[in-house]
């Protein structure tokens, strides 16, 4: 043995101090009772309790936030029974009526034969590192979703557009229902930025992109940035003749919007081209095809000289 564990084990006191010198709240539980047979002043500190109030584990418990406790309560009480030390994070009440995150971290003391005799343990603040861990989090979803939004336009991009397109399509090859899918560009778009502007062409976009949200009147049906001045709308649960009536909408907003489009070669103002198919995926059906099939129809709308919709071949 050292000469501090022996000046220690002569000298409670020592002992004492040491414990209510440090941050984190030391505690004792004696297991027969569930009572506490201490716990540090450093509590006081930190949430506002008395020492003397911490009677029982219900006095503990009580003070867990409510979503929290019963699933540290059980993992506690079902770790210490096992003689298993662990620790647990939660949101402890404060007696000014706020919570602080806690980290407890437990011993078990057991007996000669094996029975649990007490908990010995430490309480620690981590407060402020549960804020950081909660605006790394947040973070991380705004990266994710700006990782799938369209920076221009701000609805998504051809990443998402894959990713909800290949999701949908396995729905609707399982649940044997229609698909649709519209493929819309913008007439012209490269005059409209020759005789506007890039600035001008991308407040363009902007306003394309919000014409064809109010269009997509449904929660599942999605609208994405395919490219350049094309985009797309996947249409699930939607047969051909509802997702021509879709397309039609479309064009008609567009039209009433009145966006001028002096270097148009069909009009004054600014109009889309757009493609329709519509399928009900079976075992063995490409995806991929299927895209090329409302590409193909795209490109024939404006064959035909722009300003409408293929929906056939």
């Amino acid at each position: 043995m050292s000469l501090l564990e022996t000046n220690l084990a002569e000298d409670p006191a020592v002992y004492k101090t040491l414990l209510e010198s440090t941050r984190a709240i030391p505690w004792k539980i004696d297991w027969a009772t569930m009572r506490f047979a201490y716990i540090g002043p450093q509590i006081g500190e930190l949430l506002g309790w008395e020492p003397s109030s911490w009677v029982t584990v219900e006095d503990w418990a009580s003070r867990i936030h409510e979503e929290d406790r019963q699933r540290v309560v059980d993992f506690c009480v079902s770790q210490s029974i096992a003689g298993i030390d662990h620790e647990a994070d939660y949101r402890a009440l404060s007696r000014s009526g706020e919570y602080v995150w806690i980290r407890d971290v437990v011993h078990v003391v057991r007996n000669e034969d094996g029975t649990v005799d007490s908990l010995i343990g430490f309480m620690f603040d981590i407060s402020e590192r549960k804020k950081t861990e909660e605006e790394l989090v947040l973070l991380q979803k705004e990266l994710e979703e700006m990782s799938f939004k369209d920076g221009l336009t701000g609805v998504a991009n051809r990443r998402r557009f894959d990713f909800v397109m290949e999701l949908e399509w396995t729905n609707a090859r399982r649940n044997r229902q229609p698909l649709s899918l519209i493929m819309l560009d913008i007439d012209y778009f490269k005059q409209y930025n020759d005789h506007y502007g890039h600035l001008r062409g991308d407040q363009c976009l902007k306003e394309v992109a919000a014409i064809l949200l109010q269009s997509a009147r449904r929660a599942r049906d999605f609208l994405a940035r395919f490219g350049g001045e094309e985009f797309v709308l996947i249409l699930p649960e939607t047969d051909g003749k509802a997702a021509t009536k879709v397309a039609e909408r479309c064009r008609e907003m567009l039209a009433n919007a009145q966006i001028p489009h002096e270097e148009s070669l069909i009009d004054q103002v600014l109009t889309a081209s757009i493609g329709v198919s519509t399928v009900v995926p079976c075992l063995g059906d490409d995806m991929r095809a299927f895209i090329e099939t409302v590409d193909r129809r795209l490109y024939k709308a404006k064959q035909k000289g722009r300003d409408r919709i293929v929906a056939g071949d």
